[in-house]
């Protein structure tokens, strides 16, 4: 039991942070209506950026949110400007074309990012990389339990944003209808551009906080694309309450299965779950919470 218990609180802990990056994926998804197949490599780029602030400045990662976040929104906005936003006004026989474009986004980031860096492992390794604590007798890893405090802080922040500003409501509308958001005056290529940008900026929270404990090369995002993209499904498209579930649930599926099964199938229950949603209940866990 003990075991279990100590397992179920890796996950869970792990489960935050997911829920931080798919959250990401789910705003793009309800005000674009695309999958961003680049989400992962995005917040690669953070990692990167994190990287680079702790090697030659010393600078703590976690302070380092306050650098990669608003870093990876500007580029955010720069992509959907001027990379996703022109594509909605061209006639194409591929529909999806703006999905297309996040993959070559994808490819030419994790290249870019070779290029400069190769294709080495590197690691952040600080004081508090392989220290925990007890309370009773379940070990709680300390930079997880930051990490996960921290992804529940700003999820509560992102949510604030969406409920109690004017932007954060013109988001929302935007997701829910956006013909009447434009009848309502509502500037949709702002909304959309503001939104792509929290997306990246989510992303690269949530890479920034996996560094203190997660390796980092070029090709980490096409992983993390999966996970979110995961989450996503799980929490039904475009439910950000849904997308918190699906993180969770997917922390817990992998940190039991590496528990019980075997560490190089960790990845493999994440896809179960996966199918199983889709076969059994295609709308996701918001059939569930409702939202």
């Amino acid at each position: 039991m003990e075991m279990f218990i100590q397992t179920l609180v890796a996950g869970i802990l792990i489960g935050g942070v997911y829920a931080l990056i798919g959250l990401g994926m789910t705003l793009i998804m309800g005000v674009m209506r695309i999958i961003n197949l680049a989400h992962g490599q995005l917040m690669m780029v953070a990692m990167y950026i994190t990287f680079l602030l702790f090697q030659y400045l010393h600078l703590d990662p976690y302070f380092a949110l306050l650098v990669a976040m608003p870093a990876l929104f500007l580029l955010g906005v720069v992509i959907q400007k001027y990379l996703l936003n022109p594509l909605l006004n061209v006639d194409s026989v591929i529909p999806q074309n703006q999905i297309l474009m996040t993959v070559g986004i994808g490819m030419v980031l994790t290249e870019t990012i070779r290029f400069f860096f190769h294709s080495d492992y590197k690691s952040v390794k600080t004081s508090y990389s392989s220290a925990t604590f007890m309370i009773g007798s379940i070990s709680w890893n300390v930079p997880m339990f930051v990490a996960f405090g921290l992804a529940v802080l700003l999820t509560v922040c992102l949510f604030i944003f969406l409920l109690k500003t004017d932007a954060g409501r013109s988001v929302r509308a935007t997701a829910q209808n956006k013909d009447a958001a434009l009848i309502m005056g509502i500037n949709a290529e702002w909304i959309t551009q503001l939104t792509y940008g929290l997306g990246a900026a989510m992303a690269a929270a949530g890479g920034t906080l996996l560094l203190p404990i997660y390796y980092l090369f070029p090709d980490v995002g096409g992983p993390f694309t999966l996970k979110a993209f995961i989450i996503t499904v799980l929490g039904g498209l475009g439910s950000t309450v849904g997308a918190i579930f699906g993180g969770l649930v997917l922390g817990v599926a992998e940190s039991l299965g590496a528990t019980y099964v075997s560490m190089a199938l960790k990845d493999a229950f994440g896809m179960v779950i996966f199918v199983l949603v889709l076969v059994f209940m295609p709308g996701g866990l918001k059939t569930l919470t409702k939202v």
